[in-house]
């Protein structure tokens, strides 16, 4: 499964995901590992690496754009009263090593290093499991520890007064195709009605239609992101549609959240990735199961 710096998750006996440790990245786009290609069973890729609409997504992840200042999303940052602003600010994620490493999934130790200064030690677990024949689930938890002797805060753009731009945390950059691709809880569909929300679960879901450009399309295919704990589910989602594909779960919404010395900061997000386009109550379905299982 893994060779050197890479780790290939299979389902079914089939690769679906290609983890990339120790990307040769620059240091603009906060290096971090990332998954990608991420792929339906079927084959269909469902994640984008680099675009370049925002070169900084690095298809599936952890991204975080303020820790204590430091920029750990990639690309500028907004700074109150300014806006968007290139920084010399950027941080890394650091593989130190695997600690389980098969073709199901691993679990990782990593390093949050800016400035030349550890901030936060992370233990990433992610595997891969099969849910039927055309839908396999993502299982994607991490651990932030503070590792420095003070406090410290994990702030957003909307913390630091950009209304609507809470990103940060668990991050999925989707396949950009021709048509956008829409998005729905159990209460509400559309970026408008979901974004910024609190739901166990969220889809988004494409057609099978060409990419721009007139590349080859792929088929449809959905995704169906649930909360696996209570402390997941209660961080609204940051949805995007109309600009770009992309969804995550906002660790700094309201507010900056705190990290005391040795304190901890804990997620999980289950993923069902599916060939086709799901309904609201297959989607259901598959998280209900996909987070239980």
């Amino acid at each position: 499964m893994t060779h050197h710096d890479t780790a290939v998750l299979r389902v079914a006996g089939r690769p679906v995901a290609r983890y990339t440790a120790r990307p040769a990245i620059p240091a603009r786009l906060a290096p971090r590992p990332y998954l990608h290609p991420v792929t339906t069973l079927a084959g269909t890729a469902v994640t984008e690496l680099s675009p370049d609409d925002h070169t900084h997504h690095l298809g599936v992840g952890v991204a975080v754009p303020d820790v204590e200042g430091h920029n750990f999303w990639g690309g500028r940052t907004y700074v109150r009263d300014r806006g968007p602003t290139e920084l010399d600010n950027h941080g890394a994620q650091r593989h130190v090593a695997f600690v389980r490493c098969d073709p199901g999934g691993f679990v990782e130790e990593l390093r949050w290093v800016a400035a030349g200064a550890e901030l936060l030690r992370e233990r990433r677990t992610v595997t891969a499991r099969e849910l039927t024949d055309t839908a396999w689930a993502l299982d994607f938890a991490f651990a932030l520890t503070n590792t420095t002797s003070g406090p410290l805060s994990i702030g957003s753009p909307a913390t630091n007064g950009r209304p609507g731009a809470a990103y940060g945390g668990f991050f999925w950059r989707a396949r950009r195709q021709q048509e956008a691709p829409s998005v729905f809880t159990a209460a509400g569909e559309g970026e408008t009605e979901v974004h910024g929300t609190r739901a166990d679960w969220l889809a988004m879901t494409a057609p099978d239609t060409p990419r721009p450009g007139g590349a080859d399309g792929a088929g449809g295919w959905t995704l169906v992101l649930a909360g696996a704990t209570d402390a997941t589910r209660r961080d609204p989602w940051f949805v995007r549609t109309a600009g770009y594909p992309g969804v995550g779960s906002s660790l700094a919404s309201d507010a900056r959240l705190p990290i005391p010395p040795g304190g901890s900061v804990v997620r999980r997000i289950v993923t069902v990735v599916a060939d086709g386009t799901l309904g609201r109550d297959e989607a259901a379905a598959l998280a209900r199961k996909a987070v239980t299982v």
